[in-house]
């Protein structure tokens, strides 16, 4: 029986959800999740529980922060000056907005305070700091 290894390229259907049971995300009633075992594009804990499975396996796997976005960092807390902010911009506590990054890529924030002088963004992933459960099963290895 074939089983999925670094280089191959697999499909899976994935829940994921928090310890408190909700659902953060799923390919239920979606395309299944394609993507090359060991690439690096998915996170460390999910790519190493689908390697080893065969097609058909089912599993649910508990991954840790630190495999998983990483802990929350206090460096990745942004205040900016009330007065560089965009005047099309009002910031409200929880807008999504996004910055553009250092090396070009779209960084995305989220406002976690905002008073007469500065807005504090929020540019950790919103799941930074959080234990993740996957039920993964695996449709296809190719």
């Amino acid at each position: 029986m074939m089983t999925a290894k670094k280089g191959d390229t697999v499909e899976v259907h994935y829940t994921g959800k928090l310890e408190d049971g909700s659902v953060f995300d799923s390919s239920v009633n979606r395309q299944p999740l394609g993507f090359k075992l060991g690439d690096g594009n998915m996170i460390k804990g999910f790519d190493d529980a689908v390697h080893g499975m065969a097609v058909g396996d089912k599993k649910t796997v508990t991954i840790p922060a630190a495999e998983a976005y990483g802990e929350r960092r206090d460096d990745m807390m942004i205040d900016v000056p009330k007065e560089q902010v965009p005047a099309n911009i009002s910031p409200e506590v929880g807008m999504q907005l996004t910055l553009q990054g250092g090396n070009g890529q779209p960084m995305p924030v989220t406002v976690t305070h905002v008073d007469e002088e500065k807005i504090t963004l929020d540019a950790n992933h919103q799941l930074a700091g959080k234990d993740l459960i996957f039920d993964i099963e695996l449709m296809k290895i190719s």
